[in-house]
């Protein structure tokens, strides 16, 4: 009797003569994070360190008056951006932010939440920065102008600048990859020395540019407080 009772426990669970019971032993392993039982590679320690580094410049340039948390926001955004424009630099594939349907839906939510913020919440603000400190009384109609029209063509100034660096660079690749055929063996040497080159500056741009859309938005979040 006692024998058929503890019959159950004995490993008898299979598929394809593999028997599945002491799996169980490893499942356990496999609910942990790997952060938790894995050493972070030297990749991980970087990314992790430019996290911080934006984290805290972000919130310097948001100003105690900034919303706890909203760095995140743009940290994000920059990882997007970065991403998609590292991804652009391989062939065949897909660059969506040297086009202004991505960058434009980047930008343009981003501006239209914080006009709506700082215009319902801070309303004397908004005027107040229509009007640059000092200006003469016989101006003030013009700067309000001046300020309203810069104001408005923000989304568009940062979609632009990104789609068109982006262009701009994958352009010149193109065009200059094209006429590798018609080289001959020394002009095709100098030409691969000069994609490579393009290359690395590609690379530097995507950086820059996700970092100048970050700043920027940045910019005009801590404006509208």
């Amino acid at each position: 009797m006692m024998t058929n009772l503890f019959s159950v426990f004995d490993p008898s669970t299979s598929i394809l003569n593999l028997s599945l019971n002491w799996m169980s032993t490893l499942l356990g392993l496999l609910l942990i994070p790997s952060m938790y039982w894995l050493l972070p590679s030297r990749f991980s320690f970087i990314w992790m360190n430019l996290i911080s580094t934006l984290h805290n410049e972000f919130k310097t340039l948001l100003g105690t008056s900034g919303h706890k948390g909203s760095t995140f926001i743009f940290v994000n955004v920059f990882s997007l951006i970065l991403f998609n424009n590292f991804l652009g630099l391989f062939p065949y594939i897909f660059t969506s932010t040297s086009h202004l349907t991505m960058t434009l839906s980047l930008a343009l939510p981003l501006w239209l939440s914080f006009m709506i913020y700082g215009w319902i919440n801070h309303t004397q603000h908004m005027f107040a920065h229509l009007v640059p400190q000092g200006t003469p009384p016989v101006l003030m109609p013009f700067m309000v102008c001046i300020e309203t029209i810069s104001n408005l063509i923000r989304p568009g100034t940062l979609a632009v600048r990104l789609a068109a660096n982006m262009i701009a660079g994958h352009l010149l690749l193109t065009l200059l990859g094209n006429t590798g055929p018609s080289c001959s063996m020394t002009l095709l040497s100098i030409l691969i020395m000069g994609q490579l080159l393009l290359l690395t500056l590609e690379s530097a741009v995507a950086i820059i540019q996700s970092y100048v859309f970050a700043i920027l938005s940045t910019l005009y979040s801590s404006e509208v407080n």
